[in-house]
């Protein structure tokens, strides 16, 4: 948006002059302020800088939440939209400032912990490949955080279901509501090792057919087998942080809204939007949302 341009602009200058922040701290206020209009124009458009109200900022300080961001992660990205705010009235560009009283919510619940790109790497690299589960639970990991699915969503992952030349999987998530997620390089690798290497000696039971991850019986894995993995994992790898499965959706979300992806390309990603089978991404273009995937996640290229 135009006029949205001109603002940013306009705060860059007042961020160096007159703030004197580091280059860094610039590009971080710069990037919170991008999330806030992203926030703004979809679900306010065309509403006026005097008409924003903190009602509004407490739904974007919520939006944000929902993605998964840990608690600093909302300090700082509340600490730059203020800053953004204190520009614009000091310029008379708005008469009030409405994000005066702009708190970062009070969550019922500890978010799981976020992993690190590293600490993610260092679970993978202990997995025992000259074992055949070994390629399976190093594709279940690939998947699990490149997709940033759920975990029931991984256990009902289905072969039907993998478009892997075109770079997508079907989701089939809460609500029985289906979605397209875009899935990068180094996880099709690795789902294809698993496959065609391992998957096709398996006896598999009656059922369980189109089923991608299977146990040594032949049926699909559990959520329960799922949380032991990631548990022996992590300390094999010599993680000490409380994690689970989910902390691998979390880490997903973090590190694409943190990298700078469009945080409502990762809400739909996340499954978090209504979408049906036939009204799936209407409004965001699916090359978009690769391009998403390979811009800013840290394994999108294998």
């Amino acid at each position: 948006m135009a006029l949205w341009d001109s603002y940013k602009k306009g705060f860059v200058i007042f961020l160096k002059v007159e703030a004197g922040l580091s280059d860094n701290t610039k590009e971080n206020y710069l990037r919170d302020v991008d999330k806030l209009t992203q926030f703004l124009d979809y679900n306010f458009p065309n509403i006026s800088l005097d008409a924003i109200e903190l009602k509004h900022l407490n739904e974007f300080v919520m939006w944000i939440a929902e993605v998964g961001l840990s608690a600093s992660s909302q300090s700082r990205i509340i600490s730059g939209v203020k800053s953004f705010f204190y520009y614009l009235q000091a310029e008379d560009l708005i008469s009030k400032n409405p994000s005066e009283l702009l708190q970062a919510p009070k969550l019922k619940r500890k978010l799981p912990e976020v992993l690190t790109y590293e600490e993610i790497q260092a679970m993978i690299s202990v997995i025992d490949r000259s074992k055949p589960d070994g390629e399976r639970n190093a594709a279940i990991l690939e998947v699990f955080y490149g997709c940033g699915l759920r975990v029931s969503e991984l256990t009902n992952l289905l072969l039907s279901n993998l478009y892997l030349d075109e770079n997508f999987i079907r989701i089939i998530g809460k609500g029985n509501k289906e979605r397209l997620v875009p899935i990068g390089e180094a996880a099709i690798k690795q789902l294809n090792i698993y496959t065609s290497a391992i998957r096709n000696h398996i006896a598999i039971k009656t059922g369980n057919q189109d089923y991608v991850f299977l146990n040594k019986t032949g049926t699909k894995i559990s959520r329960i087998f799922i949380f032991m993995i990631v548990k022996a994992l992590a300390e094999k790898a010599g993680i000490a942080k409380n994690i689970s499965p989910h902390t691998f959706r979390h880490s997903f979300a973090t590190h694409l809204v943190e990298g700078g992806a469009d945080l409502r390309a990762v809400q739909e990603m996340l499954g978090h939007a209504s979408i049906t089978t036939t009204e799936i991404y209407t409004h965001i273009d699916r090359t978009y949302l690769k391009e998403v995937i390979l811009n800013f996640h840290p394994r999108a290229r294998g």
